[in-house]
């Protein structure tokens, strides 16, 4: 079995339990789970601009290095720009995204994220102000 270099590529888990290394893409149409690596450097590695949803199931977002903060849009006030309290999440802590919840993420500093997410019909939706 050949290494599979998770920043460049990700994985597929199929729903009869087979998983496969492929060239990352993050294409609306995917279906079943994914597992993603990427290292983000600051904010603007992050889409910061926009809110991002999953749909079709909960994302398990993974801190393996560094330390980020998820954020979640108001669910009373959709046009609140800090949405509610955000969760803090450093090296071995994972936060679990509910399914349909926007999100995003700022970074406090250079981190390595694992996230374990169905990304068929994943949402994007600019933030007020951008």
């Amino acid at each position: 079995m050949p290494a599979v270099d998770l920043f460049s590529s990700m994985i597929r888990l199929g729903p009869d339990g087979d998983a496969r290394a492929e060239e990352r893409r993050m294409s609306p149409d995917l279906d079943g789970w994914t597992v993603v690596t990427l290292h983000v450097d600051s904010d603007a590695d992050a889409h910061p601009e926009s809110w991002e949803c999953h749909p079709d199931g909960e994302e398990v977002m993974c801190v393996l290095t560094g330390t980020v903060r998820v954020h979640f849009r108001s669910e009373t006030d959709p046009r609140d720009p800090d949405g509610e309290p955000a969760a803090r999440l450093g090296p071995g802590t994972a936060c679990v995204i509910p399914r349909g919840r926007w999100h995003r993420i700022t970074v406090e500093e250079p981190s390595d994220i694992m996230a374990f997410s169905r990304i068929a019909g994943t949402r994007m939706e600019r933030r007020t102000g951008w």
